[in-house]
Order: structure tokens, then sequence, then C-alpha cells
């Protein structure tokens, strides 16, 4: 089987990418695929999803119709989850349906948690995380969050959801979110020193740990730690730590063996799997079930280890 003729065969949003990080394709022929998103497949069916108050199915975190009787109840069709994964389609933010989709929620999303407007965040790290990877790709001003983030560290030097309610050691879920928003944000040149600083502890946090394991015992804390899946959400794993290092370009060896694990990970035909998927109600799927080869998994499997292998 040619993978990357079977990559190729899909969505804009997998197209576009294959052909930058994996074929090197000429930057026009890149943005002509990318500038597709916006207009055909999962990038224009997300953007009609949006409702004319600037939101997703009815809510900010969690959908309207979600029962807050149930706080553990994960779903992914709201507007936090939909604008995540509208940047990972690569939606192009100059093009003018994508710019009038985030103009209304700069306008009118308020979160759940005190009213706040969408781009200044909340208070949970792994919340703000995402919220602040969302306000950099867009080109909106995030600078709220990110102080937010620099001053919400825990003693280790990253971060935990659950501090407001007493946790006081960080965990890997809530420290990827940060440190891509993070990441993110110190990529559009607005961060200043704190973010530089808060970005560097977190990521020192995720490289004690070689990306999955207890730094007391070396222990894995979860088994899905380990497991690829996509979309991400809020979760973390080896494959989202490694494509964070990837995308700031820092290599370090203590990456070395959660490399391992995916590429040790592929398929006999060089494909790689979903191995994990996170349940929950989504607005529509990519096709794409447990257990069976996976695009999207194998897109930045191939992306990681290309980076990690030109070294």
């Amino acid at each position: 089987m040619d993978v990357v003729d079977w990559l190729l065969d899909s969505d804009p949003a997998i197209r576009w990418q294959v052909m930058r990080d994996v074929l090197d394709a000429p930057p026009a022929e890149v943005a002509a695929e990318r500038a597709r998103v916006a207009r055909e497949g999962w990038g224009a069916r997300l953007l009609a999803e949006q409702d004319p108050d600037g939101r997703w199915d009815g809510g900010t975190y969690r959908p309207g119709w979600a029962d807050e009787e149930r706080p553990f109840f994960d779903a992914w069709t709201a507007t936090h989850f939909s604008l995540q994964q509208l940047a990972d389609l690569g939606a192009d933010p100059r093009d003018p349906a994508v710019a009038a989709a985030i103009d209304r929620v700069r306008a009118n999303v308020r979160w759940e948690h005190a009213g706040e407007p969408f781009f200044d965040g909340e208070v949970e790290p792994c919340v703000n995380g995402i919220a602040l990877g969302v306000a950099a790709y867009f080109g909106q001003d995030g600078g709220r969050i990110a102080a937010t983030l620099a001053d919400g560290r825990l003693a280790d030097g990253a971060w935990n959801c659950w501090a407001e309610f007493g946790a006081t050691v960080s965990s890997f879920h809530s420290t990827i979110c940060a440190v891509e928003g993070l990441a993110a944000w110190q990529a559009t040149g607005r961060a200043d020193a704190a973010v530089a600083d808060a970005l560097g502890s977190g990521e020192e946090y995720l490289l004690e740990r070689g990306l999955y394991r207890r730094r007391s015992t070396g222990a894995v804390p979860d088994p899905r730690i380990t497991m690829l899946s996509y979309p991400v959400r809020w979760y973390h794993d080896v494959l989202r730590g490694l494509e964070h290092f990837r995308r700031v370009d820092r290599r370090d060896p203590r990456l070395a063996d959660a490399i391992g694990l995916v590429r040790g990970a592929a398929g006999a035909d060089g494909r790689w799997r979903l191995e994990n998927v996170h349940e929950g109600p989504t607005l529509f799927g990519f096709g794409e079930g447990e257990g069976m080869p996976s695009r999207w998994v194998t897109l930045r499997a191939m992306r990681v280890l290309r980076w990690w292998d030109a070294a």
C-alpha cells in the first residue's frame, strides 16, 4: 500500500497537511489546498454548525442540552471543542467565512464559569490552554488567558485543573493543554517573559517524565497515555506530546522512549491505528473507528518521526 496516496484520498484538512508536512509541496500548492478547508468537507460542515449567536450547540464549554447534574459528562459539540477542531483542521483565519465565525465568537460568546468573554478565558488551565491556542491561531487577543496560565502554576512548575479543589501536583492532561496554548501564544510574538518561563517549566515537567511516566517510580499512571488518539480534546497521550515538541522544534533525548512507542505502533502496512477514542457526543465523525487504521493518527505519527529522524 502507498500510505501517502491513502492519506491524500481524503478531506482537504488532511490533504493540505500531508502536502506541507510529508511531501514538502510548494507553498502555493499547499495554500490552495488549505483554502478548500473552509469551503468543503469537514471544515465547511463545522462552520455551518455555528449558531447565529456565535456558539456551537447552544453552549461554550458544554452544549446547552447537557445535564448539569452530571458534571463529569464529556460532550464535544459546544463552542470550545468546535474551535479547537476548526484550528486543527487548518481553516485559514483569513477566509471570510472563518473570520465571520470568529467575529461572532468574540462579540457574543461567554464562559459558563462567570460570564467571561471567550477570549479572556476562565479559570481551569486545561480549558484556558486550549482557548489560548484558539486565540493565537485565529489572531485574537489572548493576553489575559496567557497571564492566567503563567500565574497558575503549581510548585512542580506545571498545572492541574483540580488545583482549585486542592490538588497540589500537576497532571499530564492539564499540562499539555497549557504548554500547547503558551507555545502558540509565544509564536505570535506577543508573549512576555512570564509566558516564556511558564512554557519552559511546563515542558520540563513533561520531559522529566518522558511524556508518560511518573517521575517518582517510572510507572505509567494510565495506560491510555500510551495509546494514540484523535481528536485529542483535553487528553494527553505520547503522540500529542511529541506533536508539541515537533511544533516548537525542541529535540530532547528524553523524548526517545516516546518516539519508540510511536514507531513501534505502526502496522505492517505502514499505517497507524486509532487506539483510543475519547467518548462523548460529537457533531460528526471522521469515519474512523477505534482499532482501525486512522488517517489522522498516521499523518501525525509520520510527521513526528520525519522530524525526529531529520536530526
